[in-house]
């Protein structure tokens, strides 16, 4: 078992985890194939979003989860298989997206099905992401007249 390289790859998932939250694009991208795919099940938006290329899955990224939106993804749990230089794993998702002007909540869980590919350089970059919905679901903030956030809800500090 090479466990440099599944740590490598659990590394790279972390990254993408946290270049989306923190809404670092320029990182978010290095960490794509170029011709990547991503297939996202979206029961808010009543379909499979399919974003082919690196490309079309950053732009999508800063347009939909931008700087007036406030995100925070784990993963864990991994299942990892390596064979030479590609790798799949499948991941548990819990993610909650806050959406301050339309005052909305989103909540869910998935699982991630990606599939990793070693470069030239021995770097891994995502080839394939997506996730498959247990379950997501939206609360107005009006709706939990108690709620108070004790930090910026515009991701400032």
């Amino acid at each position: 078992m090479d466990l440099e390289a599944l740590e490598e790859i659990r590394r790279l998932k972390h990254r993408y985890l946290r270049c989306v939250d923190l809404k670092q694009w320029d990182e978010f991208a290095g960490l794509f194939a170029d011709g990547a795919v991503a297939e996202y099940d979206t029961p808010v938006l009543g379909s499979t979003l399919r974003l082919e290329g690196r490309a079309a899955i950053v732009d999508y990224m800063r347009a939909n989860l931008g700087s007036d939106k406030i995100s925070a993804h784990t993963a864990g749990s991994p299942e990892i298989d390596l064979d030479g230089d590609r790798a799949t794993g499948v991941w548990s998702l819990d993610d909650t997206i806050i959406i301050p002007e339309h005052r909305l909540l989103i909540r869910g869980a998935a699982f991630y099905h990606d599939v990793y590919r070693r470069g030239g350089d021995g770097q891994w970059l995502v080839e394939k992401t997506g996730h498959k919905r247990t379950y997501e679901y939206m609360v107005s903030l009006d709706d939990v007249p108690s709620l108070k956030f004790t930090t910026p809800v515009d991701g400032s500090r």
